[in-house]
Order: structure tokens, then sequence, then C-alpha cells
């Protein structure tokens, strides 16, 4: 059974940064793609960064490009998300996806495992 668990969220000033960790058990973890999505209040859930199985690819969505860095510790079993330069906008619960195959992907049916989420606020 996958179990995906997100940890580091929290309130931060606008400006500030975090970095949200997601660990991961019963699944062979290096051969797996990795991603985050975000939802806010009232909105659907959206893509944020994905990386592929050996942390050599990554992708971002444009509204976070050259803010957040997505990593990745195939030894820890652990993915993360360094967030800077944070912004009210990026207030909302992050969770943690691992996806059906190596490759990375922004496309939200690839992903089959999910965490609980951790929730972001950034105040103005």
């Amino acid at each position: 059974q996958v179990q995906l668990v997100e940890s580091g969220g929290g309130l931060v000033q606008a400006g500030g940064s975090l970095r949200l960790s997601c660990a991961a058990s019963g699944l062979t973890f290096n051969m797996y793609a990795m991603g985050w999505f975000r939802q806010a209040p009232g909105k659907e859930r959206e893509f944020v960064s994905t990386i592929n199985f050996s942390g050599a690819s990554t992708t971002y969505a444009d509204s976070v490009k050259g803010r957040f860095a997505i990593s990745r510790d195939n030894v820890k079993n652990t993915v993360y998300l360094q967030m800077n330069s944070l912004k009210p906008e990026d207030t909302a619960v992050y969770y943690c996806a691992a996806a059906r195959n190596s490759w990375v992907t922004t496309n939200y049916a690839n992903f089959v495992s999910w965490g609980q989420g951790t929730q972001v606020t950034v105040s103005s």
C-alpha cells in the first residue's frame, strides 16, 4: 500500500520561503515520477511541478517557474518542493502525488497515489 506523507507547510509572509517534503513508502520510489499539485479554496486542484524517476528532468507550472524547485532523494524516498518568493496567491493545500510511470507528466490522470496534503498560507 502506497503512502505519501507531506510536511513542511505553514504560515509565511509574502516574499518568504518554505520547503515541503513528501515521504513515500510502499512503492519502488526510484521507478516513478513524482509531482506536486495544489488546491485553493473554491478552485480545482492544479499542477505545480513534476520530476522524473531519476531527478534529471523537471517541469513547472508557469505560475511558479523561477520561484519553486522540485527535487528528490531516492535514498530517503522523499520528494521536496522548495518554494521561494511566496505570494498570497500561492496559498493552498499542497499535495504530493506518485505517477504511474517514470517520466515527467503534467496530466492529473497519470498520478495514481496521493498524500493527504499540507496547508500553505501566505500572508500579504
